[in-house]
């Protein structure tokens, strides 16, 4: 039997988070690369898996996340994945065109309409057929965050169940089956483990790194990190008769080992000019100054608390310092203004809370280290946690604590309004539990930016 050898690549990028100081090296690496390949013949794709977009950069936030598709299809992407960024940081107005314009799949079997429909953007999987003739499966999937797209409008299901059904479904139709998952390392190695059918897993979502891939049984797990340090590169050997992957091999490329010249630095230049300049609208005119303090009470923090305190008509708020990165001047502040200020995907939310519930988060959040302490994840985009702030939350000289005008005491039920990110269980564990609404998809900043029109404050 005469053998037949075909070579296949795929290049793949993760949680690039709008982080634009490399995406020229980026785009020219992977443009450069797919061209070399066809001139020899080979097949070659080009893959990002999800949370390319992030609303802290004036960019994406000033273009809606319209300019990430531009830079992507400008590198030439054959598909992507969405990540939690693009799915829950965005309203479902703004995900449902964002990809409008794009000259990729969107591949994305787990999320669905409220009534069952499955998004027009979106596929659940695509067959491409090289010139060869070989058939390559590409499934996607996004991790499950359903309180926060059921609040949003969507359904979404449970992704490695749904990636294996669609994976043993499409088998007899592919040679190759490949995986977009932004479910996190945890969920991949599951699937590799439970779906042998998927040859390689593109990993994402917990910013895990792999420089040589990782083989679970016959499955490569691939994974760029984050921030778009690095390029991932999966070679194929695939034998066209036998209808076989021979071989399976991951490489990364670090992007900034790519030239950079100064023409590159004034393309990043004009990204962030762009989405400030779209969004130099007015929001409201601020009377006096209002200065930040890292470390305690502000008229910035006071301002806030209250304006967390009337959109959600609770009883107190809580939230720390560290969220504000600036102060605000006297005079107009623009849309621009609230997001250098606010740039972090947060949303806020409402928590009730019985009295023991409120006097146990209260005392925890005294704790002396947490405003020194630097914050990686959980939506936050500054550095330092900065000090806890506490809006109409206080003891009184005898040391009884107050949620607005009344004591709190156990057996009552009491609401505290707070950041999305403190309820995830890391600084309060009980939080996690808690009764909680939350609102979205406006963002903390939206919140500030409606006060201050609707409560002009002398």
């Amino acid at each position: 039997m005469d053998h037949k050898i075909e070579t296949i690549h795929f290049y793949h990028t993760n949680d690039i988070h709008s982080h634009f100081e490399s995406w020229p090296q980026i785009s020219r690496l992977l443009c450069d690369k797919k061209r070399a390949h066809s001139i020899r013949g080979e097949a070659c794709y080009t893959f990002d898996i999800g949370d390319h977009v992030d609303r802290s950069h004036p960019f994406t936030e000033g273009t809606k996340g319209l300019g990430n598709i531009m830079l992507l299809n400008e590198a030439g992407y054959d598909a992507v994945t969405i990540g939690n960024n693009e799915g829950i940081t965005m309203s479902k107005e703004a995900l449902s065109c964002l990809y409008n314009d794009a000259r990729f799949d969107v591949i994305l079997s787990n999320l669905l309409e409220e009534d069952g429909r499955r998004p027009e953007w979106a596929l659940p999987y695509v067959i491409y057929i090289t010139t060869s003739g070989t058939r390559i499966g590409v499934v996607g999937a996004t991790a499950e965050y359903k309180t926060f797209y059921s609040k949003l409008g969507w359904e979404v299901l449970p992704p490695r169940e749904n990636v294996k059904n669609i994976a043993e479904s499409i088998a007899g139709e592919t040679d190759l089956i490949v995986c977009l998952s932004h479910m996190g390392i945890t969920e991949d190695e599951k699937l590799a483990v439970e779906c042998p059918e998927i040859d390689v897993i593109f990993g994402a979502h917990t910013h895990h790194l792999f420089h040589e891939g990782k083989l679970i049984g016959e499955t490569l797990l691939a994974a760029t990190g984050k921030y778009g340090e690095y390029v991932g590169h999966v070679t194929v050997k695939f034998d066209t008769v036998t209808k076989r992957a021979l071989q399976l091999d991951a490489e990364l490329f670090r992007a900034d080992s790519v030239k950079s010249d100064d023409e590159d630095i004034e393309k990043i230049n004009n990204l962030i000019l762009a989405g400030k300049q779209a969004m130099e609208e007015q929001v409201f005119y601020n009377p006096s100054p209002l200065s930040q303090n890292l470390f305690e009470n502000s008229p910035l923090s006071s301002f806030f608390g209250r304006a967390l305190i009337s959109y959600t008509k609770a009883d107190c708020a809580m939230f720390n310092a560290g969220i504000f990165l600036g102060s605000l001047d006297k005079g107009w502040v623009t849309k621009e203004d609230l997001h250098s200020l606010l740039p972090h995907p947060i949303n806020p939310c409402l928590l009730t809370l019985d009295g023991e519930e409120l006097m146990e988060v209260y005392e925890l959040s005294l704790n002396e280290e947490w405003p020194g302490i630097e914050i990686k994840g959980l939506g936050f985009r500054g550095v330092l946690m900065g000090a806890m702030i506490h809006e109409r939350l206080y003891r009184n000289r005898n040391g009884q604590l107050f949620a607005g005008n009344r004591e709190v005491v156990t057996g009552q039920k009491y609401t505290l309004a707070t950041l999305d990110m403190f309820t995830f269980g890391f600084f309060f564990p009980s939080l996690k539990y808690a009764e909680k609404e939350y609102y979205m998809p406006e963002l903390i900043r939206d919140v500030l930016g409606w006060y201050g029109t609707e409560y002009n404050y002398e």
